[in-house]
């Protein structure tokens, strides 16, 4: 059986290019995706990220959606404590009505910023505290059995948008064990945890009216490309964005001054991100996803494809899809 694939989508914006050509980049991404028959892309809320624009994660997907047809759209994931349920709720209830049978609602409780904008943001720096209460706030909202007396969301009542816990610790996949949802672990970034995290989830789960068993989703980058060497240029080059993302202070580098931050210690980091990666051709992406599948004992993988350009990202969903195939046949 064919293992299910899905895209996160982090929206990158490359050097020299604009938020608008990466929404439109987004969008070519999820159709690339649909046609080779992925279940679903996530967007992931970040804030204050030059290189990133995927911010406002219920507006991207429903720009998506409205030039997609099957496939299943989502925020992988929501930060939540940047938020009021109630808000999340309308507005993934919205998409809902838009879309049916298409959102998904993953939920994080990291910052995806920094102290000063959390400030901006009006974050309460407690808020992380009440993570727990907000998801099942949420979820009574989303269920149609709301815990605010006399407050309904609206969209969103009954809408039953499933949700997902979006961790990298044990606290996620306690939380997700405890509330019977399932997990999704983001080893795409950061990766240490993976194993005793899955373990204690699958552990401790207890079923629910969402979900009868449990069921985890793990982060993986893929380089797929042509050719081996094509592939590694494409790494360096992720490499180097990468860098220039987290430790170039919003500056515009050249590649010389990206491999000199690599050089000064963002390479360590760089390479503790990228330790699940996949790179090369699509026999080599196949068979390392092969690898992967078994060490983090997961039902789905969501795959984030790296690349300098849209075309590279493109062209490694397609190679995958392919390997994949052949794999399960």
């Amino acid at each position: 059986m064919r293992i299910p694939l899905s895209v996160l989508d982090l929206a990158p914006i490359a050097r020299g290019e604009t938020a608008a050509s990466s929404i439109a980049a987004s969008v070519a991404l999820a159709q690339r995706a649909e046609e080779h028959g992925y279940r679903r892309v996530w967007y992931a809320e970040h804030h204050n990220m030059p290189s990133i624009a995927s911010s406002a994660t219920s507006v991207l997907i429903a720009h998506v959606g409205a030039q997609t047809r099957t496939i299943r759209l989502g925020a992988g994931g929501v930060m939540l404590p940047n938020h009021s349920p109630l808000t999340v709720a309308e507005q993934f209830g919205t998409l809902e009505a838009m879309y049916p049978g298409r959102i998904d609602l993953g939920l994080g409780r990291a910052p995806g910023s920094d102290q000063n904008t959390m400030y901006a943001l009006r974050r309460d720096p407690n808020s992380a505290d009440r993570f727990p209460q907000d998801v099942l706030e949420l979820q009574g909202y989303l269920t149609g059995q709301t815990r605010v007396p006399g407050v309904d969301a609206i969209p969103g009542k009954g809408s039953n948008v499933p949700l997902y816990i979006l961790g990298s610790s044990m606290f996620g996949a306690t939380l997700a064990a405890a509330l019977g949802l399932p997990y999704a672990f983001a080893s795409h970034f950061a990766p240490q945890m993976l194993e005793p995290a899955v373990a204690a989830y699958r552990r401790e789960f207890r079923p629910s009216e969402q979900l009868a068993e449990p069921y985890v989703i793990a982060g993986v980058n893929v380089v797929a490309a042509d050719t081996t060497d094509e592939a590694q240029r494409n790494l360096a080059a992720v490499r180097r964005n990468l860098a220039i993302g987290l430790f170039g202070r919003g500056q515009q580098l050249s590649d010389e001054q990206a491999d000199q931050l690599l050089a000064q210690g963002a390479g360590a980091h760089v390479r503790s991100m990228l330790t699940h990666t996949a790179v090369g051709t699509r026999a080599e992406a196949g068979e390392y996803l092969d690898g992967f599948l078994k060490t983090a004992d997961a039902d789905e993988l969501i795959v984030a494809h790296q690349g300098p350009t849209p075309e590279a990202r493109l062209r490694s969903v397609t190679l995958l899809a392919e390997a994949m195939e052949s794999i399960s046949a």
